[in-house]
């Protein structure tokens, strides 16, 4: 079983759940994709986020996934999204997926929260359901919650558990909650604490200027979010605002709401990696219009990346 052991960085692909077209678990196409974030270079994964379209699996099936998706990275360290309307489910999932190796889990807060001592509270209970031994991640994401933490919040929890090991950094705008929680850190308000960050990586350049640890998220093109890490850690600032640059069209079309997973799935099955783009119903499909743009801008990445220097 894969630990947290210190700070946890790098690239945690998002991983979309794959389905065949009759709304049946596409298996081999999981193996793929598990494999292919490694082969890219990823530290780690993430299954059943908001994006894996865990909501629309039933109990078993979401064990199920994880156990595969576990198996198959041999070790290496996969996150399972945790959240639930009740501490009940959110507990029976947690203690399944940790039986069979899972890091941790992810844990974003329930709708209708507001003030701190209700954010604060909501999550010291999910802590004392799931145990307060298990490792978890942090879901900041408020664009889907509707529940805005502030880094004030996110420090309470942080000083208050220790088992939270990472938070997933994905409010909007953002930079400058980044800076405010390393500077806590830096005057010791605020115990050290990972954060990668999500959107697709759609602010990833700057989120990397201001000293994030990578990112945690699921755009199409997982090497590129590798690169880009590995360019920031290395003093490369140039070289890497311009390979983000390359990849900025695609990435903004993948982040739309609403659309994005079916954006995302449809490049990766362009690419191999899937064999099919479907999403298990409710679900809004792609227009030929929306493939034709995606390919087009598919087609002009690849111009644009032979065209930077190697």
């Amino acid at each position: 079983m894969a630990t947290f052991d210190g700070r946890i960085g790098g690239v945690y692909a998002i991983s979309p759940t794959p389905f065949h077209a009759d709304g049946a678990l596409d298996w081999d196409s999981l193996d793929r994709l598990t494999d292919f974030y490694f082969e890219t270079g990823c530290d780690g994964m993430t299954v059943l986020g908001v994006l894996g379209e865990g909501v629309k699996l039933d109990a078993d099936e979401a064990v199920d996934v994880a156990a595969r998706v576990i198996a198959r990275a041999a070790g290496r360290p996969i996150i399972v999204g945790a959240s639930a309307p009740g501490f009940a489910a959110m507990r029976a999932l947690t203690h399944a997926v940790m039986d069979r190796g899972a890091a941790g889990v992810m844990i974003a807060p329930a709708a209708g929260l507001r003030t701190e001592d209700q954010i604060a509270g909501w999550f010291g209970g999910a802590i004392e359901a799931i145990g307060p031994d298990v490792p978890w991640v942090l879901q900041d994401f408020p664009q889907t919650t509707g529940v805005v933490m502030s880094p004030a919040t996110i420090a309470r929890i942080a000083n208050a558990h220790p088992s939270l090991k990472l938070l997933k950094h994905e409010d909007w705008p953002g930079l400058e909650k980044i800076s405010t929680l390393r500077r806590m850190e830096a005057e010791g308000a605020m115990r050290p604490l990972s954060i990668l960050v999500g959107n697709s990586g759609l602010f990833l350049d700057f989120e990397l200027d201001r000293g994030v640890d990578g990112a945690n998220t699921g755009y199409a093109y997982p090497e590129m979010l590798v690169q880009a890490v590995r360019l920031a850690r290395a003093g490369e600032r140039d070289a890497m605002h311009d390979l983000f640059d390359a990849h900025l069209p695609l990435l903004r079309y993948e982040q739309q709401l609403g659309a994005g997973l079916a954006v995302r799935k449809y490049v990766l099955k362009q690419r191999g990696i899937i064999a099919s783009d479907a999403m298990r119903r409710p679900c809004t499909p792609l227009s030929d219009t929306a493939r034709a743009e995606i390919d087009y801008l598919m087609a002009r990445l690849t111009r644009r990346l032979e065209a930077l220097p190697a």
